[in-house]
Protein backbone atom coordinates (compact mmCIF):
# COMPACT_ATOMS: atom_id res chain seq x y z
CA UNK A 1 0.00 0.00 0.00
CA UNK A 2 1.55 3.24 -0.79
CA UNK A 3 0.01 6.33 0.69
CA UNK A 4 1.99 9.59 0.89
CA UNK A 5 1.17 12.29 3.73
CA UNK A 6 0.84 16.08 2.83
CA UNK A 7 1.03 18.35 5.83
CA UNK A 8 -0.20 21.89 5.31
CA UNK A 9 -0.17 23.47 8.75
CA UNK A 10 3.37 24.39 8.57
CA UNK A 11 3.79 26.24 5.86
CA UNK A 12 4.09 25.79 1.99
CA UNK A 13 4.87 21.94 0.73
CA UNK A 14 5.75 20.38 -2.44
CA UNK A 15 2.82 19.08 -4.87
CA UNK A 16 2.28 15.82 -4.75
CA UNK A 17 0.61 14.17 -7.66
CA UNK A 18 -0.51 10.25 -8.48
CA UNK A 19 2.42 8.57 -10.30
CA UNK A 20 0.34 6.76 -12.70
CA UNK A 21 0.22 7.66 -16.34
CA UNK A 22 -2.59 9.47 -18.36
CA UNK A 23 -2.22 7.53 -21.25
CA UNK A 24 -2.34 3.85 -22.08
CA UNK A 25 -1.91 1.78 -24.77
CA UNK A 26 -5.46 -0.53 -26.41
CA UNK A 27 -5.07 -3.19 -28.86
CA UNK A 28 -7.56 -2.77 -31.22
CA UNK A 29 -8.52 -3.57 -35.39
CA UNK A 30 -8.39 -0.39 -37.46
CA UNK A 31 -10.90 -0.98 -40.58
CA UNK A 32 -9.60 1.35 -43.52
CA UNK A 33 -11.25 0.64 -46.60
CA UNK A 34 -12.93 -2.73 -46.26
CA UNK A 35 -9.21 -3.65 -44.81
CA UNK A 36 -8.10 -4.57 -41.23
CA UNK A 37 -5.17 -3.68 -39.82
CA UNK A 38 -3.84 -4.60 -36.07
CA UNK A 39 -3.02 -1.47 -34.26
CA UNK A 40 -2.04 0.03 -30.85
CA UNK A 41 -3.79 2.88 -30.15
CA UNK A 42 -3.50 5.82 -27.12
CA UNK A 43 -6.42 5.90 -24.82
CA UNK A 44 -6.97 8.56 -21.93
CA UNK A 45 -6.41 6.69 -18.72
CA UNK A 46 -9.59 7.39 -16.27
CA UNK A 47 -9.44 6.44 -12.29
CA UNK A 48 -11.72 6.57 -9.55
CA UNK A 49 -10.47 9.28 -6.58
CA UNK A 50 -12.45 9.22 -3.51
CA UNK A 51 -12.08 11.79 -1.25
CA UNK A 52 -12.50 11.06 2.57
CA UNK A 53 -13.32 14.40 4.72
CA UNK A 54 -12.50 14.16 8.06
CA UNK A 55 -12.97 10.37 7.89
CA UNK A 56 -16.07 9.69 6.08
CA UNK A 57 -16.66 9.22 2.81
CA UNK A 58 -17.69 12.54 0.73
CA UNK A 59 -17.83 12.06 -3.30
CA UNK A 60 -15.56 9.69 -5.56
CA UNK A 61 -14.22 11.87 -8.63
CA UNK A 62 -14.14 10.32 -11.87
CA UNK A 63 -10.37 11.48 -13.52
CA UNK A 64 -7.03 11.69 -15.34
CA UNK A 65 -4.96 10.43 -12.75
CA UNK A 66 -2.42 13.41 -12.37
CA UNK A 67 -2.72 17.04 -9.83
CA UNK A 68 -5.04 14.95 -7.57
CA UNK A 69 -3.89 17.09 -5.27
CA UNK A 70 -4.90 20.15 -6.51
CA UNK A 71 -8.27 18.20 -7.88
CA UNK A 72 -9.38 17.39 -4.57
CA UNK A 73 -8.79 21.17 -2.77
CA UNK A 74 -10.40 23.08 -5.93
CA UNK A 75 -13.15 20.63 -5.89
CA UNK A 76 -13.87 21.33 -2.16
CA UNK A 77 -13.30 25.02 -2.64
CA UNK A 78 -16.28 24.81 -5.24
CA UNK A 79 -18.63 22.83 -3.19
CA UNK A 80 -17.66 25.53 -0.77
CA UNK A 81 -16.10 22.97 2.32
CA UNK A 82 -13.37 25.19 1.86
CA UNK A 83 -12.19 28.57 1.26
CA UNK A 84 -8.83 28.75 1.37
CA UNK A 85 -5.99 26.43 1.44
CA UNK A 86 -5.57 27.69 5.19
CA UNK A 87 -8.54 25.40 5.88
CA UNK A 88 -6.79 22.18 4.87
CA UNK A 89 -4.83 20.48 8.19
CA UNK A 90 -3.25 17.78 6.60
CA UNK A 91 -3.57 15.80 3.00
CA UNK A 92 -2.61 11.76 2.09
CA UNK A 93 -3.15 10.01 -1.43
CA UNK A 94 -3.17 6.50 -1.79
CA UNK A 95 -2.01 6.04 -4.78
CA UNK A 96 -2.69 2.26 -5.35
CA UNK A 97 -6.16 1.94 -3.75
CA UNK A 98 -7.73 5.59 -5.03
CA UNK A 99 -8.20 7.57 -1.86
CA UNK A 100 -7.30 11.13 -0.82
CA UNK A 101 -7.79 11.49 3.04
CA UNK A 102 -8.49 15.90 3.65
CA UNK A 103 -8.64 16.61 7.37
CA UNK A 104 -9.62 19.94 8.01
CA UNK A 105 -8.76 22.71 10.45
CA UNK A 106 -12.04 23.28 11.70
CA UNK A 107 -14.21 20.71 9.95
CA UNK A 108 -18.40 22.31 10.04
CA UNK A 109 -20.61 19.90 10.15
CA UNK A 110 -22.66 18.41 7.37
CA UNK A 111 -25.91 17.76 6.96
CA UNK A 112 -26.38 13.45 6.35
CA UNK A 113 -27.91 14.73 3.05
CA UNK A 114 -24.59 16.00 1.60
CA UNK A 115 -22.37 13.10 3.19
CA UNK A 116 -24.63 10.07 1.17
CA UNK A 117 -21.95 8.39 -1.25
CA UNK A 118 -22.03 10.41 -4.96
CA UNK A 119 -20.31 9.52 -8.18
CA UNK A 120 -19.05 12.59 -9.94
CA UNK A 121 -18.28 11.68 -13.68
CA UNK A 122 -16.40 12.61 -16.21
CA UNK A 123 -18.93 14.52 -17.91
CA UNK A 124 -21.01 17.27 -16.64
CA UNK A 125 -24.67 17.25 -16.66
CA UNK A 126 -26.60 15.32 -14.80
CA UNK A 127 -23.73 12.77 -13.24
CA UNK A 128 -23.17 16.04 -11.07
CA UNK A 129 -26.06 15.45 -8.57
CA UNK A 130 -25.43 17.74 -6.44
CA UNK A 131 -23.16 20.62 -7.76
CA UNK A 132 -26.48 22.98 -7.46
CA UNK A 133 -26.90 22.70 -3.25
CA UNK A 134 -24.03 25.20 -2.93
CA UNK A 135 -23.85 27.23 -5.69
CA UNK A 136 -25.82 29.78 -3.96
CA UNK A 137 -23.35 30.29 -1.18
CA UNK A 138 -20.00 30.14 -3.52
CA UNK A 139 -20.83 31.50 -6.44
CA UNK A 140 -19.84 35.01 -6.78
CA UNK A 141 -20.56 38.73 -9.16
CA UNK A 142 -16.62 39.06 -10.40
CA UNK A 143 -15.88 42.70 -10.23
CA UNK A 144 -12.43 42.31 -12.50
CA UNK A 145 -11.67 45.51 -14.55
CA UNK A 146 -9.22 43.52 -16.54
CA UNK A 147 -9.45 43.92 -20.32
CA UNK A 148 -7.70 41.74 -23.38
CA UNK A 149 -7.47 42.66 -26.76
CA UNK A 150 -8.70 40.20 -29.55
CA UNK A 151 -4.67 39.59 -30.72
CA UNK A 152 -4.33 38.15 -27.49
CA UNK A 153 -7.31 36.29 -26.94
CA UNK A 154 -5.33 34.28 -30.29
CA UNK A 155 -2.45 34.28 -29.16
CA UNK A 156 -3.37 32.38 -25.57
CA UNK A 157 -5.56 30.12 -27.51
CA UNK A 158 -3.28 29.01 -29.58
CA UNK A 159 -0.79 28.81 -26.71
CA UNK A 160 -3.31 26.37 -25.27
CA UNK A 161 -3.63 24.39 -27.78
CA UNK A 162 0.82 24.06 -28.27
CA UNK A 163 0.31 22.53 -24.46
CA UNK A 164 -2.93 19.76 -25.53
CA UNK A 165 0.06 16.90 -25.94
CA UNK A 166 -2.58 14.22 -24.29
CA UNK A 167 -5.39 15.30 -26.52
CA UNK A 168 -3.68 15.58 -29.70
CA UNK A 169 -2.30 11.64 -28.55
CA UNK A 170 -5.65 10.46 -27.45
CA UNK A 171 -8.41 13.04 -28.09
CA UNK A 172 -9.82 12.21 -25.16
CA UNK A 173 -9.35 15.33 -22.51
CA UNK A 174 -9.60 18.79 -21.80
CA UNK A 175 -7.62 21.58 -21.09
CA UNK A 176 -7.38 24.59 -18.99
CA UNK A 177 -5.22 27.42 -18.10
CA UNK A 178 -5.05 30.08 -16.00
CA UNK A 179 -3.47 33.11 -17.83
CA UNK A 180 -2.34 36.73 -17.67
CA UNK A 181 -3.39 38.72 -20.78
CA UNK A 182 -0.32 37.87 -21.99
CA UNK A 183 1.11 35.00 -20.86
CA UNK A 184 -0.35 31.28 -19.91
CA UNK A 185 0.60 31.01 -15.84
CA UNK A 186 -0.59 26.90 -15.63
CA UNK A 187 -2.13 24.74 -17.44
CA UNK A 188 -3.85 21.20 -16.10
CA UNK A 189 -5.91 18.39 -18.39
CA UNK A 190 -8.52 15.91 -17.34
CA UNK A 191 -10.84 13.75 -19.20
CA UNK A 192 -13.85 16.02 -17.36
CA UNK A 193 -13.74 19.26 -18.29
CA UNK A 194 -15.21 20.62 -14.71
CA UNK A 195 -11.93 18.26 -12.90
CA UNK A 196 -9.70 20.41 -15.31
CA UNK A 197 -11.17 23.74 -14.08
CA UNK A 198 -11.01 22.48 -10.40
CA UNK A 199 -7.16 21.51 -10.71
CA UNK A 200 -6.83 25.22 -11.67
CA UNK A 201 -8.67 26.23 -8.81
CA UNK A 202 -6.31 23.77 -6.29
CA UNK A 203 -3.58 25.31 -8.22
CA UNK A 204 -4.75 29.00 -7.60
CA UNK A 205 -5.41 28.12 -3.89
CA UNK A 206 -2.38 26.20 -2.83
CA UNK A 207 -0.26 29.18 -3.99
CA UNK A 208 -2.64 31.66 -2.59
CA UNK A 209 -2.05 33.78 -5.89
CA UNK A 210 -4.05 36.96 -6.65
CA UNK A 211 -6.54 36.26 -10.02
CA UNK A 212 -7.54 39.44 -9.89
CA UNK A 213 -6.23 40.46 -13.23
CA UNK A 214 -6.47 36.53 -14.88
CA UNK A 215 -8.09 35.06 -17.74
CA UNK A 216 -9.66 31.53 -18.26
CA UNK A 217 -8.53 30.06 -21.75
CA UNK A 218 -10.87 26.92 -22.31
CA UNK A 219 -10.66 23.94 -24.32
CA UNK A 220 -14.40 22.48 -24.00
CA UNK A 221 -17.88 23.65 -24.18
CA UNK A 222 -19.06 26.23 -21.96
CA UNK A 223 -21.81 24.61 -19.65
CA UNK A 224 -23.47 26.35 -17.00
CA UNK A 225 -21.35 24.17 -14.42
CA UNK A 226 -18.07 25.43 -16.38
CA UNK A 227 -19.29 29.09 -16.12
CA UNK A 228 -19.83 29.13 -12.30
CA UNK A 229 -16.72 27.43 -11.02
CA UNK A 230 -14.92 30.24 -12.49
CA UNK A 231 -17.19 32.52 -10.80
CA UNK A 232 -15.87 30.65 -7.86
CA UNK A 233 -12.18 31.42 -9.05
CA UNK A 234 -13.16 35.62 -9.16
CA UNK A 235 -12.05 35.39 -12.77
CA UNK A 236 -14.01 38.18 -15.13
CA UNK A 237 -13.10 36.76 -18.89
CA UNK A 238 -13.69 33.00 -19.90
CA UNK A 239 -12.32 32.05 -24.00
CA UNK A 240 -13.42 28.61 -25.52
CA UNK A 241 -12.61 27.20 -28.56
CA UNK A 242 -15.75 25.74 -28.29
CA UNK A 243 -19.91 26.66 -27.60
CA UNK A 244 -21.81 27.90 -24.76
CA UNK A 245 -25.24 26.74 -23.64
CA UNK A 246 -27.94 29.40 -23.15
CA UNK A 247 -28.74 28.95 -19.56
CA UNK A 248 -24.28 29.69 -18.96
CA UNK A 249 -24.71 32.88 -21.24
CA UNK A 250 -27.46 33.80 -19.04
CA UNK A 251 -25.36 32.95 -15.88
CA UNK A 252 -22.41 34.99 -17.28
CA UNK A 253 -24.57 38.13 -17.82
CA UNK A 254 -25.86 37.68 -14.04
CA UNK A 255 -21.97 37.34 -12.70
CA UNK A 256 -20.62 40.01 -14.84
CA UNK A 257 -18.36 37.60 -16.70
CA UNK A 258 -17.29 38.22 -20.36
CA UNK A 259 -17.58 34.56 -22.34
CA UNK A 260 -15.42 34.39 -25.47
CA UNK A 261 -16.37 31.18 -27.95
CA UNK A 262 -15.12 29.51 -31.07
CA UNK A 263 -12.10 31.20 -30.77
CA UNK A 264 -10.30 29.95 -33.78
CA UNK A 265 -7.41 31.32 -36.18
CA UNK A 266 -8.69 35.37 -36.55
CA UNK A 267 -12.32 34.40 -35.64
CA UNK A 268 -14.30 34.19 -32.57
CA UNK A 269 -17.62 35.35 -30.85
CA UNK A 270 -17.92 37.09 -27.80
CA UNK A 271 -21.54 36.39 -25.97
CA UNK A 272 -21.54 38.54 -22.67
CA UNK A 273 -19.64 41.75 -21.30
CA UNK A 274 -17.79 42.78 -24.75
CA UNK A 275 -16.75 46.10 -22.71
CA UNK A 276 -13.62 43.70 -21.37
CA UNK A 277 -12.39 42.40 -25.12
CA UNK A 278 -10.81 45.79 -26.89
CA UNK A 279 -10.80 45.12 -30.88
CA UNK A 280 -7.74 46.70 -32.50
Amino acid sequence: MRTRVLRLASGPEKVIAMNKPLISKWPLKKIVNHRIIQEEESIAREVPLTVILNGQEFATLVCSPADVRELAVGFLASEGVIRTIEDVQSMSINENQGFIYVELKNPQPIAPSDMSKRLIGSCCGKSRQFYFKTDAATAKTVMSKTKITQEQCFRLMKALNARSEIFFETGGVHNAALCHPDKIIAARTDIGRHNALDKLFGYILTNQLNVKDCVIAFSGRISSEVLLKVSKMGIGILLSKSAPTDLALKTAVDLNITVAGFIRESKMNVYTHSDRIICQ
